[in-house]
């Protein structure tokens, strides 16, 4: 970020692509961008300029100066300039010195050349980055000179892995602990710490070998102690040198990215296709006509031409053909795909943070013209609006066909700003054709969305994602019909987004940051035969998935495996990294300032006085909750000097009492009792209890930030004064702590700790008879009044810097890994972790939303399975990989009968049908008899349950109990295996009708 914030960028031509490239490097935030622009604001510009505008073109206004505003108010820390100067082949290129990158689009292939030139002799040298969009086909190149080092080329965080063995002999072996994978390849070096007996390792780097995915060579050991126990490795960042070649020396025989491994020629083949272009237009100083053949036949021949050039010769004619019909038109998705794509080599070429393209990426959509070959070349003629440019790559029937849409969208972050963006400049939902486009969000915006979230501005804080967003989207494109909810889509709101809601629409995308609502939103468009478009993102990882009615899985047909837990006694006895006491943290602020103050809350507003409670409390009755808030009451502080004790006091509380009892008992025996080995051995690290020292910062931040939360909780009002170190100085010295003493107290391991949700409340007639006086006490002195019978519970909020919230969890956390010897993480790492932040940058999720926006155009268009793609990206490495979507499973009941999960049968029944009745249906018209039905967690029939042969009489009405308002339910149904011993089949899901006159879309 700091490299970052000291660079300057050149960006050279503001069509689709350039502003993409703009937006996602302003948003990443350098110094100073530089746009650049020599041509005026047209109608067609429109469909592809998401920060052009109508009075933009009836003004004739230059392009760089039209979209600098919008660009700007991106990222008021980066400075945004313009330029209209003319740039060609004699060009002064001096002025280009002061930038650290040079980035050109739209841009003929001589001037490329020159100034790549420029860049690449300069000292030191400058990136050089050239990118082209030229209807179905894009290309990047990269040059960041001779000698470009890359500090960390693969991006992935370094992780402490612990180590169950190291051998003694050449070479050693280490053997990871519980047969966790290291991640290592070899040539790598590891980082050895804390290791016990081979101790001599510690603080060296050594080389690895990988012998398996859980253990490794590291050389000579044999000369070393014995390993005794403990330790762990980290990786070792291994810096790398990259070497570039200029444009001219890459024509001939380039190194590309191959993202398609089903068509592994493309690359080259798009290559000898766009040079041919580029010197189509150094002939006729034109691009070739929208569907003109004999421009195409001219294309063919000059690419025939320029493969006599090139040492690996391919070619594709139809390729040539589709480009030379589209290379005047514009496909604003794969112009957001090759924009992220681009925009993270800049940031590489001003970071050297992960590994750069070497040195060509080129991507085509072929699969999406293709089907439209056979269409009159009127169907691409332009009709002077704002989609002539997409009209000439797709023709005029598909555009209207965009129009038409209705979609629903699941999700307004940051991929869904990005897939509004498309839908708008795709004219998706247009009001005039009767399309729309309806999404959903219940978040609101905070500060960390804005970099990335980019039709959010710092003045949208705290308002509704969904609503902003469709404000912003209509300016894009005031033609569509956007409608925005303040809803999650999940079993509470089946009301809202019920069967009729989907039977209106064409297809569902979701833009989602969780697994649990991808999978709810897949089910319910399986249900109701919906496309469904998947994306997501983490960090510079991508992924997309393409869901399709009949042709392919659903997004529920495949498991990631489960996100890995911290256990609840490593959090409480046992961190052994930065992440545990960060979560130890995160659950301390949970209990004391949000969940006691919600049980507070809820009590008394379930009992109506405190003297009512202390009579029933007399009387022995059973109040869930009184002890506790009881508790709360009694010690209830009363001004701020009340609240600086309380935090002193939990210093102690968590930093040297309980880590006292926790320390002495073990240290005294050593010895595991369950194991006769020893108990502090790694992971396990044993604590060292906290004296408290004013003079140390930490821990004058933990009271200070305690302090503060209490105070809110308590509505006890504070100023900036009350927070000086002066003022909490004198308070701390003042108070007096009693000397703790701790009884003998047995260590919480996974076989004795009880997990909150377990405990059950044991209460003794002792603490019964404090809990009481403590009331009678409060009551007597009149400290009951309605305020002080509130509270107001804090919802964890990371980013407000001034409301203490991650003051507390940083200084607890940090205090917590001094304790445990743990190396403190910084603020913004336990900001990353304490406040579960995805990774996410902009350059990503452009990529991920122009990837799945393109095979939104196949399933408008209704294109067969082979034309579909997911997508698996990480731009850090970079690699990309296209694959075929994974084709629909069909599972054989019987030799004539099967399914797939696209498939549902239907029974319609009536007011006194009955079990009986079901099952015959369904034997009658799909040829094979249930032999089990279950509703939801209900069996209504398995035969050899007790009684369940009786339920055969009885009515489906009276077995399933439906709502007044519900017409279906789907039951699932299995049937008896066609061998003696298998076990059932499952079927398709069967939806029964109550009624022969229900109607689906009021379920």
């Amino acid at each position: 970020m700091q490299q970052m914030a000291q660079s300057s960028v050149f960006l050279s031509g503001m069509g689709g692509l350039g502003v993409e490239i703009a937006k996602n490097i302003v948003l990443a935030g350098v110094k100073v961008l530089t746009l650049h622009d020599t041509k005026q604001c047209e109608t067609w510009d429109l469909g592809s300029n998401f920060f052009l505008r109508q009075d933009d073109v009836l003004t004739q206004r230059n392009r760089a100066l039209a979209v600098h505003p919008r660009v700007a108010e991106l990222n008021p820390y980066v400075h945004v300039d313009t330029s209209s100067s003319s740039l060609d082949l004699s060009t002064d290129l001096c002025f280009l010195k002061r930038y650290q990158c040079v980035i050109l689009t739209e841009a003929r292939l001589s001037l490329q050349k020159k100034i790549n030139d420029f860049c690449h002799f300069h000292q030191p040298p400058i990136r050089f980055i050239g990118c082209d969009a030229y209807g179905i086909c894009v290309r990047v190149f990269c040059d960041f000179g001779d000698q470009f080092e890359v500090s960390d080329p693969t991006g992935e965080e370094a992780k402490e892995m612990f180590i169950q063995n190291i051998t003694q002999g050449n070479p050693g072996v280490v053997t990871c602990m519980d047969s966790r994978t290291h991640g290592l390849q070899t040539g790598q070096s590891v980082l050895f710490r804390e290791v016990n007996g081979m101790d001599t390792l510690n603080g060296t780097a050594r080389q690895v070998t990988v012998l398996s995915p859980y253990s490794f060579s590291v050389g000579d050991t044999s000369c070393l102690q014995p390993y005794a126990h403990g330790g762990f490795f980290l990786p070792v960042k291994t810096p790398r040198t990259y070497s570039f070649e200029t444009m001219e020396q890459q024509l001939s025989e380039p190194q590309v990215l191959t993202p398609d491994f089903s068509k592994p020629e493309a690359p080259l083949q798009i290559h000898a296709a766009m040079l041919a272009l580029d010197a189509f237009q150094e002939q006729h100083n034109r691009l070739p006509n929208i569907g003109c053949c004999q421009d195409a036949e001219v294309l063919v021949k000059l690419t025939e031409e320029v493969n006599h050039t090139l040492t690996n010769r391919v070619m594709n004619s139809e390729l040539v053909r589709c480009l030379s019909r589209t290379a005047q038109g514009s496909l604003p998705p794969l112009a957001a795909a090759v924009g992220g794509i681009a925009s993270q080599e800049v940031l590489k070429a001003l970071t050297g943070k992960f590994a750069p393209l070497q040195q060509w990426f080129y991507l085509d959509a072929i699969e999406v013209v293709k089907p439209l070959l056979s269409l009159s070349a009127e169907e691409f003629s332009p009709r002077g609006d704002r989609y002539d440019g997409l009209r000439a790559c797709i023709g005029e029937t598909m555009c209207l066909e965009l129009h038409k849409l209705r979609v629903f969208m699941v999700g307004c972050g940051a991929i869904g700003c990005e897939m509004l963006k498309n839908f708008a400049l795709l004219g998706v939902g247009l009001a005039k054709s009767s399309g729309e486009v309806c999404v959903t969000d219940p978040d609101l915006i905070e500060k960390s969305n804005l970099n990335r979230q980019f039709l959010f501005r710092s003045q949208h804080i705290q308002k509704p994602k969904s609503t902003t967003a469709v404000v912003a989207t209509l300016e894009i494109n005031p033609e569509m019909q956007v409608d925005a909810h303040l809803n999650k889509v999940c079993p509470a709101t089946e009301g809202v987004y019920n069967d009729l809601f989907y039977s209106r629409l064409h297809l569902v995308v979701t833009a989602l940051d969780n697994v649990e609502a991808r999978r709810y939103v897949d089910s319910r468009s399986v249900s109701n035969q919906k496309a469904l478009l998947d994306s997501g993102t983490m960090g510079t990882k991508g992924h997309t998935e393409i869901i399709v009615p009949n042709l392919t899985e659903s997004y529920n047909s495949h498991r990631d495996p489960p996100e890995e837990e911290i256990p609840f006694c490593t959090l409480k006895s046992f961190p052994a990294v930065i992440e545990h006491t960060i979560q130890w943290a995160r659950d301390k602020f949970e209990s004391a300032f949000a969940h006691k103050p919600t049980i507070y809350n809820m009590f008394w507003q379930t009992h109506s006085s405190a003297e009512a409670v202390l009579q029933r409390m007399q009387q022995r009755e059973t109040l869930e909750g009184a002890f506790q808030v009881v508790k709360l009451l009694s010690r209830r502080p009363s001004q701020w000097e009340h609240c600086i004790i309380l935090a002193r006091l939990k210093f102690d509380k968590y930093f040297k009492r309980k880590m006292t009892c926790c320390h002495d008992i073990v240290l005294s025996s050593h010895l595991c009792p369950c194991s006769a080995g020893l108990f502090w051995q790694s992971p396990k690290r044993p604590p060292s209890p906290i004296e408290f020292d004013l003079k140390d910062s930490l821990h004058f931040s933990f009271v200070v930030s305690a302090a503060r939360l209490y105070a809110e909780i308590y509505n006890i009002p504070y100023s900036e004064k009350d927070l000086s170190q002066e003022a909490v100085s004198r308070m701390l010295s003042e108070i007096t702590v009693p000397e703790y003493r701790p009884a003998e107290k047995r260590i919480e391991t996974d076989e004795n700790v009880k997990k909150p949700d377990q405990m059950k409340l044991s209460v003794s007639s002792e603490e019964e008879r404090e809990a009481i006086a403590q009331l009678e006490e409060v009551i007597t002195a009149g400290h009951v009044t309605p305020e002080r019978l509130r509270m107001s519970p804090q919802v964890f909020e990371k980013d407000d810097d001034l409301n203490g919230h991650m003051d507390f969890v940083a200084s607890a956390s940090s205090l917590r890994a001094r304790m445990y010897s743990i190396e403190v993480a910084d603020r913004l790492k336990t900001k990353r972790i304490a406040g579960k932040i995805i990774p996410a940058i902009a350059t990503a999720t452009a990529a991920v939303a122009g990837l799945v926006s393109l095979e939104l155009v196949k399933v408008v268009g209704g294109y067969g399975f082979e034309s579909f793609n997911n997508c698996f990206f990480n731009l850090a490495i970079p690699v990309m990989v296209l694959t075929e979507a994974a084709p629909v499973k069909r599972t054989q009941i019987r030799e004539d009968i099967s399914f797939s999960i696209w498939d549902r049968w239907t029974v319609w029944g009536h007011q006194h049908f009955s079990l009986s009745d079901f099952i015959n249906a369904v034997l009658v018209n799909y040829g094979i008899e249930p032999t089990m039905v279950v509703h939801g967690v209900k069996m209504l029939y398995v035969p050899v349950m007790p009684g369940h042969n009786k339920r055969l009489k009885l009515t489906m009405q009276k077995l399933i109990k439906p709502s007044v308002d519900r017409r279906y339910v789907d039951l699932t149904v299995s049937f008896a295996p066609e061998s003696d011993g298998d076990e059932d089949l499952p079927g398709p899901p069967v939806r029964y009708y109550f009624s022969p006159d229900g109607d689906a879309h009021t379920a």
